[in-house]
């Protein structure tokens, strides 16, 4: 029961005849009061008030408990009951996630491949309603987590990439081939692909555009990440005298990239660096946008019934004493 309410609270009005009916009876009976004159009152020592003495108002106090109870009842009091009927339709999301040996330079911080999984999970905490799976691919593919709405798991899968992984290499039409197939038997009224590479194809059996044909062919949705700076990237090496740094150039293949996208209703985006990557998950959050239908109730139940009740016992009670301990002589 969350709170009272009164359908008819106009009826409380009526408690300001309660002082006006208080005045007239005491008005009323002081009236009525006999003086008797006595020389003294040696006779009357020792006698006490009977009960009728005593309690002469009960019958007027019965009368005010039954009026007040009446008014109540009248007034209408209810409780509510309220709540939420939510119903969702989650969107299934698979990301494929390139995690060549290329990913591991530095122009977004601390590299492209650590950049990618943060943002990535930070874009997991703010889809709740919906199951989203994970495919990483470099010189082959491999389904690291599959659609799922328990994404505790899936970020813990996330924080164990590492590039090295698999064969090195960019193949991603078999990445994003894998996220197809994945995906393609969803039932949810929205299937999305996040593909997000720093290459070119390079490997794989798959060409990319055949892979988007096939998206199209399914109703998927691929929207497509370009990661990398434009010109050079620092990108580190392994030498006999520790980590050397070298500028490497980056290539990115973007024609084939923003097809993917055009041909399966996505979009096509570059991020050259980690605030432009979240502002580009942001964007496709927004683009995404589960439904969720929020139908609110409320329920009432009468509660006018114990006073209506009250009333009636008030009035008896009243009855009774008037007629028995209260009746007055002929």
């Amino acid at each position: 029961m969350d709170n009272i309410k009164f359908a008819n609270p106009y009826f409380f009005l009526l408690f300001l005849l309660i002082p006006a009916m208080i005045a007239f009876y005491i008005l009323y009976f002081s009236k009525k009061r006999t003086q008797i004159q006595f020389s003294g009152f040696e006779n009357f020592n020792g006698m006490r008030p009977t009960f009728r003495q005593r309690f002469h108002y009960l019958p007027f106090v019965f009368k005010l408990l039954a009026f007040s109870a009446a008014i109540i009842a009248l007034a209408r009091p209810q409780s509510s009951m309220s709540g939420q009927d939510i119903r969702t339709e989650g969107i299934d999301i698979m990301m494929a996630l390139d995690i060549s040996s290329s990913m591991l330079a530095e122009d977004l911080k601390p590299n492209r491949i650590e950049a990618a999984k943060n943002v990535a999970e930070e874009f997991i905490d703010s889809r709740p309603n919906d199951r989203i799976g994970l495919v990483v691919f470099g010189g082959e593919s491999f389904t690291q987590c599959p659609l799922t709405t328990d994404h505790s798991v899936l970020k813990n899968l996330f924080a164990g990439i590492q590039s090295g992984m698999l064969a090195d290499g960019t193949a991603i039409g078999e990445g994003l081939g894998t996220a197809v197939n994945r995906i393609r038997n969803s039932k949810a009224k929205s299937k999305v692909i996040i593909l997000l590479t720093d290459g070119v194809n390079n490997v794989g059996a798959i060409a990319p555009e055949t892979a988007g044909e096939i998206a199209k062919t399914f109703g998927i949705r691929v929207y497509t990440i370009g990661v990398g700076t434009r010109g050079m990237a620092p990108y580190p090496f392994k030498t006999p005298f520790g980590i050397q740094y070298q500028n490497v150039e980056v290539q990115i293949d973007e024609p084939v990239l923003k097809k993917i996208a055009d041909e399966t209703d996505g979009k096509y985006f570059r991020a050259t660096n980690t605030s432009k990557l979240k502002e580009i998950y942001t964007e496709i959050d927004k683009l995404e946008k589960t439904k969720i239908d929020v139908k609110e109730f409320h329920n009432y139940t009468e509660e006018f019934y114990p006073f209506a009740i009250a009333a009636l016992l008030f009035l008896l009670m009243d009855i009774i004493f008037r007629y028995t301990l209260f009746k007055k002589l002929p």
